[in-house]
């Protein structure tokens, strides 16, 4: 069976009962889950899981399945299952803790235990016990801290230097990749270290190319596509589960090592990435799936299933693929294929970046310009769906200079504004989850903020709404406040507060869309390796850019501008003196540490 033809499949394997198992009364949440919670007094436990799960399959197959755990639960409990996938606010609330994410509630809504990962069989059966005997908070359960938002948008010298030092020390010097025991690739700790290598940093030369090599042992080797991480300490453990985000995160990052570095690898590895993203997570409307799962039922899991060649994996079936289209994803997939259209210069993954896109546009949107996550949401609006496509479709305005992508982002961005909470940060949600305990208070991830910050500080920087730029102000102050509450690596926070602080390398290509010469010249532009860059296209018949900071000359032919830190370049006419007047523009931007 081709993969072409794979969609044709879906909704059988999506059905199939391959995971049925003897598991207790699962009820979905609900607002009144407390309330009848209280009423029956009843604990609720919520298991948290993901469709591609492997641990969540094990605790189905034996932790539910225990007759000793199912009579506990019957006894005193309100058992709630949730695909955190499909529920973006519980999943930012609890994703620190899974997945699978196991949280106990008491009826008033208050957290009694949090834990994560698999649980045995016995170990379920005392915890269910111990808070039937003493429903106390256990250990887990931390106090909530309140932010009050920093003074500044930016991060002071001392505050800066500790948010390094922790990251720089969270690096694994032996077998690369940031983080110990499960190895993966940290977005933002490569991020981050692509961007000190683009200055010249030797050292996160070295740790970035490192982790890139390492990693290149979690693509599949047979139908490519890139598995979650690898456990035991090393980097040929790994867990099968291919999940979009990884995939987008993937493709992008090793196309951008491609354009700064040109090792053939990176873009081998890109390539096997984006086949498998195109070829098994498209689906027939133009918009990509969520994910695959690790194993193919209980009796195959994936490290017996993905050690076949083609042929046998195909024989046996495929394992189960996740059919929701939800915006947040789709926007991660989009940025992914746009960066790999930009480092190849291949036309059919901008073709399928912009079908996608599109489909969202039409089939995502709300009438007051920002997204919903799926088809139809428990919850929500949620603010990662409309931050994601914001900034997939900025990333389109650069690949194509259409100024109808930018216009699209800058509703976007008008919607995001509207998370915004007064007293700091941007929530996570437009509603709660609920109005009992934790739930009374509106949950606001760290990672949005962050999102938020860079979206809108990009956006700020091609619209020159000025708007734009105290959302990501508003977004760095809290960004400041909870970084310094926080001992554990942030190299988000670090990427956004030099992004705020900086400009980025300004590209402008002036001359006719149709002209051969200005198309050869915008290809060049999008294959240089600025991470953090600025890229338009200034056809004189479209009048001035939408932020015209600039005034560029037309000189009657197609030419290329490069600017930053408030000097542009002479006009380049050819790929070598486009990429000299980038690298001399990059050299001129002042270094972070030595501002403030």
């Amino acid at each position: 069976m081709s993969f072409v033809r794979l969609a044709a499949v879906l909704a059988v394997l999506a059905a199939s009962p391959a995971w049925a198992a003897d598991s207790p009364a699962w009820s979905g949440w609900s607002h009144d889950l407390f309330a009848r919670a209280t009423t029956e007094k009843r604990f609720v436990i919520l298991d948290l899981e993901a469709v591609w799960c492997h641990w969540c399959h094990v605790m189905e197959k034996t932790t539910y399945a225990d007759p000793k755990v199912q009579e506990l639960l019957a006894a005193k409990y309100l058992p709630v299952r949730v695909d955190q996938d499909a529920n973006p606010d519980l999943s930012s609330r609890y994703g620190d803790w899974g997945w699978p994410a196991t949280i106990v509630f008491a009826p008033d809504g208050s957290e009694i235990a949090k834990i994560r990962g698999y649980i045995e069989p016995e170990r379920m059966q005392s915890l269910l016990k111990a808070i039937i005997d003493d429903p106390s908070p256990g250990p887990s359960v931390g106090e909530a801290f309140a932010i009050k938002p920093a003074a500044s948008a930016f991060l002071g010298k001392a505050q800066r230097a500790e948010l390094t030092k922790t990251f720089d020390e969270s690096y694994d010097e032996t077998l690369g990749g940031w983080g110990e025991n499960q190895k993966y690739i940290d977005a933002d700790s490569l991020d981050l270290a692509i961007s000190r290598a683009e200055a010249g940093d030797a050292a996160a030369t070295t740790r970035a190319r490192r982790t890139l090599d390492a990693a290149i042992a979690l693509i599949d080797p047979v139908w490519g596509g890139v598995f979650q991480y690898s456990e035991a300490g090393s980097w040929s453990h790994p867990h099968f589960e291919k999940i979009i985000s990884f995939q987008a995160q993937y493709l992008r990052q090793y196309s951008q090592a491609y354009a700064q570095w040109k090792d053939p690898k990176y873009l081998a590895a890109a390539r096997d990435v984006e086949r498998y993203l195109t070829e098994v997570l498209l689906s027939p409307d133009g918009a990509f799936y969520v994910s695959q799962d690790a194993d193919l039922n209980h009796d195959v899991d994936g490290h017996t299933y993905y050690a076949l060649p083609d042929a046998a994996r195909r024989k046996l079936g495929l394992p189960r693929i996740d059919t929701n289209l939800y915006a947040r994803e789709n926007g991660w997939a989009i940025s992914g294929l746009v960066a790999y259209y930009d480092a190849s210069a291949d036309p059919k993954a901008l073709a399928i970046a912009e079908r996608a896109a599109k489909w969202v546009l039409a089939n995502r949107a709300l009438p007051d310009r920002g997204f919903r996550h799926g088809d139809k949401d428990r919850g929500g609006p949620f603010l990662g769906d409309t931050v994601a496509m914001g900034q997939a479709l900025l990333d389109l305005y650069a690949a194509t200079g259409d100024r109808d992508w930018l216009a699209s982002a800058a509703k976007a961005g008008d919607f995001v504004a509207t998370f915004r909470d007064e007293t700091g940060g941007f929530f996570t949600s437009k509603t709660s989850e609920g109005t009992a305990g934790v739930f009374a208070k509106p949950a606001k991830l760290i990672d949005d903020q962050i999102q938020v910050a860079r979206f809108m500080n990009m956006l700020n920087r091609y619209t020159g709404n000025e708007g734009t730029r105290e959302q990501a102000a508003h977004a760095m102050r809290y960004l400041g406040a909870a970084s310094a509450e926080m001992p554990r690596p942030m190299p988000g926070v670090l990427l956004a507060d030099e992004e705020l602080a900086t400009e980025p390398t300004h590209i402008t290509i002036v001359g006719h869309k149709d002209d051969a010469r200005a198309q050869r010249l915008h290809a060049i532009a999008r294959a240089l390796p600025a991470r953090y860059k600025r890229l338009e296209w200034l056809d004189p018949r479209e009048g001035r850019l939408p932020n015209p900071d600039v005034d560029y000359p037309d000189l009657g032919e197609p030419a290329a501008f490069a600017c930053g830190n408030r000097i542009c370049s002479f006009p380049a006419f050819s790929a070598e003196e486009l990429q000299a007047n980038v690298a001399q523009m990059a050299k001129l931007k002042p270094a972070r540490a030595a501002q403030n």
